[in-house]
C-alpha cells in the first residue's frame, strides 16, 4: 500500500489488448441491431461494388459512424478505431482502413445519397415501432418540429473538392441539415462549399426532410431556422406544405423602425433570459404569407459590457447609434435586439412569451453538427 500523503506508482508496461475506452459501442451495436441499420441503408444505397466482398455501403457509414462517436473526425481516426482491438470487438460493424474508405466514398453519388435518406426513413419508422406507446403518441400527435441548419466546417489541403473560402477567410465545406428536433434524427442532409448561400437549396431540402417523415406522423410541422434562411420564398414554401415557421430575420432598417414603434408598456418579461423582454410587431416582409408577424427580444446591456472592438458581435447587436453614446458615458446602458419572423399564433402577450423560448431550442442542432451527439439521444424541442 502507498504511504499516507503520497501518490501511488504508476506502472508502465504493454497496452492490454483487452482493456478499451470505447466500452459505450456495446449500445450503439445493440441500437444498430435493433433497429436494422445496416439492411436498411444498404437497401436504400444499392451496391457500391461489382463483386460481393468487403464492406457494402452501409457498413461503411456505420463504421465511419461509429468511429466519430469514438471522438474521431478525420479518415485517418479509423485507422485508430481499428487499432484498437477490443474496441474493435465491440463495434456494429468492422472499421475500412482510411485509404478504403476513401475510395469508396468515392463511389457515392446523387443516387446513393439519397438511397441514405430513403433508409433514414425506414429507421425512423422502426424505431417508432419499438417506443413505449406514451412516447409514440407524443410524437404522432403532437406537431414535429423541423429544424433547418448548416454550419462552416474548416478543411485543409489545396486539392479539397467541394469547398471553398468563406467570408472570413477559412476554407470549408458547409453541412446543411433538415433536423426533426424531438428525436435528434437528421431527415435529409446536403453539403455545400463554403460560400454556397443555403437558400436557393433550402427548399428542395425541406421537401425531401417531410416526405421520409414517418406516415403516422399526421400533425402539420412546425419549421425554425436561423437569419442564413430568411427568405419570403421560403416561408411560402412552409405554408404550402400546411405548416408553419420560425425564423430568425437579420436587422435591416425597416426591422429597427418596426422596433421603435413598440410602446413601452407592451414589452413583457422573457422566459428563462436574465434581464430579457419581448413584444410583438405588426411587421412582415413583403410577399410574406397571411398572418406573418415579428417577435422582438430585447436585452439590457450595461456600459460597461460593450466592447471598444469594432468586430464585437455584440456592439452589432444594440440599438443604431447607442453604441458610441455608451463608450462615451453618455447613457448607461442600451438593448441588444433580436428579431424573429413567425407564422405561428400568439394572441397574447404570454402565448408570445412561450414562440420565443421555444424557439431559442433551434441552437441544440448547431451544437450536434459541431460535436455529434451519441446515437439515439433524444433533443428537446
Amino acid at each position: 500500500m502507498p504511504r499516507l500523503g503520497r501518490r501511488p506508482l504508476v506502472r508502465i508496461g504493454p497496452v492490454d489488448p483487452t482493456v478499451t475506452g470505447a466500452a459505450g459501442l456495446v449500445a450503439v451495436t445493440e441500437l444498430v441491431d435493433r433497429l436494422g441499420v445496416v439492411g436498411a441503408l444498404d437497401d436504400g444505397i444499392g451496391p457500391i461494388k461489382q463483386r460481393d466482398r468487403g464492406l457494402t455501403g452501409a457498413e461503411l457509414l456505420v463504421g465511419m459512424a461509429s468511429s466519430q462517436l469514438q471522438g474521431e473526425s478525420a479518415l485517418v481516426g479509423l485507422d485508430r478505431s481499428r487499432a484498437d482491438r477490443a474496441g474493435a470487438w465491440l463495434a456494429p460493424v468492422p472499421c475500412a482502413p482510411s485509404r478504403t474508405a476513401a475510395r469508396l466514398a468515392g463511389r457515392f453519388g446523387p443516387p446513393q445519397l439519397a438511397g441514405i435518406e430513403r433508409g433514414l426513413a425506414v429507421i425512423a419508422r422502426r424505431m417508432m415501432r419499438l417506443l413505449p406507446a406514451q412516447r409514440r403518441a407524443e410524437l404522432v400527435t403532437g406537431r414535429p418540429v423541423l429544424d433547418c441548419d448548416s454550419s462552416d466546417v474548416e478543411v485543409y489541403g489545396r486539392k479539397k473538392r467541394g469547398v471553398a473560402f468563406t467570408h472570413d477567410g477559412r476554407r470549408a465545406g458547409r453541412p446543411l441539415l433538415v433536423s426533426w428536433a424531438r428525436t435528434g434524427l437528421t431527415l435529409a442532409a446536403d453539403l455545400l462549399a463554403g460560400n454556397q448561400d443555403p437558400r436557393p437549396h433550402v427548399i428542395a431540402l425541406l421537401r425531401r426532410a417531410l416526405s421520409v417523415l414517418p406516415d403516422a406522423v399526421c400533425a402539420p410541422p412546425v419549421v425554425r431556422a436561423d437569419s442564413g434562411f430568411y427568405s419570403t420564398a421560403f416561408m411560402r414554401a412552409v405554408v404550402a406544405a400546411g405548416g408553419d415557421f420560425a425564423i430568425s430575420a437579420p436587422r435591416s432598417a425597416a426591422l429597427w423602425r418596426a422596433y421603435a414603434q413598440i410602446p413601452e408598456d407592451r414589452w413583457v418579461e422573457a422566459r428563462d433570459m436574465r434581464g430579457a423582454q419581448v413584444a410583438a410587431g405588426d411587421h412582415a416582409p413583403e410577399g410574406a404569407p397571411p398572418g406573418t408577424y415579428t417577435i422582438v427580444r430585447r436585452v439590457k446591456v450595461a456600459a460597461g459590457e460593450v466592447s471598444a472592438d469594432p468586430r464585437s458581435r455584440r456592439g452589432r447587436t444594440l440599438v443604431p447609434g447607442q453604441r458610441q453614446l455608451l463608450l462615451d458615458g453618455m447613457i448607461d446602458h442600451s438593448w441588444a435586439v433580436s428579431f424573429l419572423v413567425t407564422s405561428l399564433p400568439a394572441d397574447e402577450p404570454g402565448g408570445i412569451v412561450a414562440v420565443e423560448w421555444w424557439f431559442r431550442g433551434r441552437a441544440d442542432i448547431e451544437t450536434r453538427i459541431k460535436s455529434p451527439v451519441p446515437l439515439g439521444k433524444p433533443v428537446p424541442g
